[in-house]
């Protein structure tokens, strides 16, 4: 399955208001697509009680996984957005 690597660009890392933008646009992407920190277990990105399990703060590198190119380009970009701002 594709994969890239992404740098948590909001302040806050994957809390609250960014999860919930990025597991709104998995879950509309309609395909699977997942997070992970490097090494670790694969998580849903359509849930944002998921992505914030991760503990991702902001500058730590996630892999974004999908078999969607868009899917995969759109959720790596909102990862490296500041979606607090």
């Amino acid at each position: 399955m594709p994969s890239t690597t992404a740098v948590v660009g909001s302040s806050v890392g994957l809390h609250a208001r960014p999860a919930a933008l990025i597991a709104e646009a998995a879950a509309a992407a309609g395909v699977p697509v997942t997070l992970s920190l490097v090494g670790g277990t694969p998580v849903n990105a359509a849930s944002a009680l998921m992505l914030m399990t991760l503990g991702a703060t902001k500058g730590t590198e996630v892999i974004v996984t999908s078999d969607d190119q868009a899917a995969l380009d759109k959720i790596a970009d909102l990862v490296r957005s500041d979606l607090d701002a």
